[in-house]
């Protein structure tokens, strides 16, 4: 399956219960068609990772994610020799005492032993057509590595030593994300179509809330979607996203929750909360005037 135009990317997403906005539509339509890379950034919990999940279900295409973390290396994402099994093999030579050195190191190092990580298999020709290639907080990994795949996805190529350079017949979908706990180099940006994911108006975050969870009935939801969309605005280390609101509704409906009360809402702080600071601010009359205000902003039903 394709996007024909941008409507398309829509409506395909929000079969899979994600709701974007044109701008995003448009962008993640321009990737598909252009074949570009796109960097995703946006604080946590916006869903940026999302975005691919539904992207893959909506192509029917494969989802290869590689979580990026300090420390990361270019061996980690590509590939790994098995250890264990080369030493098996090994052993097994020397016991039967006819083993030629060359003829096993040339078995050591082929396919049969090759742990393919992430951007390998991305290389790989899949069922279905090129997967989607999922770098996730890029921000977490260290500069070194950043160059490494900047390398990696200009050419959609890996290079492992002992076997010779592997290049994909087709090259992947890949989706970049990242919180920007650090900055991204700019050569690494510009090689990408880019797009800030931010926290979304309280229509799209209800259209969102009533796709993810269709229990919820439209007064709670409303509610839910209100309070939190006023909580964004206080002084916070951490702000709720999305997938708190998400959580947040699915917690109070599990408690047979119909209205919230500042009751309610400060026995269940921890599921869009999760600082003790931040929980320490909403205590005593502050869920109450939150709650009065979230309340008021609401439309007319």
């Amino acid at each position: 399956m394709t996007f024909t135009d941008i409507d398309a990317v829509q409506a395909g997403l929000g079969d899979q219960g994600y709701i974007c906005g044109r701008p995003l539509a448009t962008v993640v339509f321009l990737a598909l068609r252009l074949g570009r890379p796109l960097f995703l950034e946006g604080e946590a919990g916006t869903g940026k990772t999302e975005i691919a999940k539904a992207l893959a279900l909506s192509l029917g295409r494969r989802l290869i994610r590689l979580q990026c973390y300090e420390g990361l290396d270019a061996s980690s994402a590509v590939y790994e020799w098995n250890f264990a099994e080369q030493m098996i093999a090994i052993r097994t030579a020397e016991a039967t005492g006819g083993a030629d050195r060359a003829a096993l190191k040339t078995e050591l190092f082929s396919e049969d032993y090759l742990i393919e990580r992430p951007l390998l298999q991305a290389m790989r020709p899949q069922p279905g057509g090129a997967p989607i290639l999922l770098i996730d907080e890029l921000d977490r990994a260290d500069a070194p590595f950043e160059a490494f795949l900047l390398e990696a996805l200009s050419d959609f190529q890996v290079t492992i030593p002992e076997l010779g350079t592997v290049k994909a017949a087709e090259p992947p979908i890949v989706i970049l994300t990242s919180n920007r706990t650090r900055e991204v180099h700019d050569a690494l940006k510009r090689r990408c179509l880019y797009h800030w994911v931010d926290y979304p108006d309280y229509a799209r975050e209800m259209d969102i809330l009533q796709a993810r969870a269709p229990e919820a009935s439209v007064a709670l939801s409303a509610q839910v979607v209100a309070f939190v969309q006023r909580l964004r605005q206080e002084d916070l280390y951490k702000k709720p996203g999305v997938a708190e609101t998400i959580d947040w509704a699915k917690c109070l409906l599990a408690l047979d929750v119909v209205n919230l009360s500042p009751a309610v809402i400060s026995d269940t702080l921890g599921a869009i909360l999760k600082y003790q600071d931040d929980i320490q601010k909403l205590q005593n009359h502050a869920a109450t005037r939150l709650l009065d205000e979230a309340r008021a902003s609401l439309p007319p039903q």
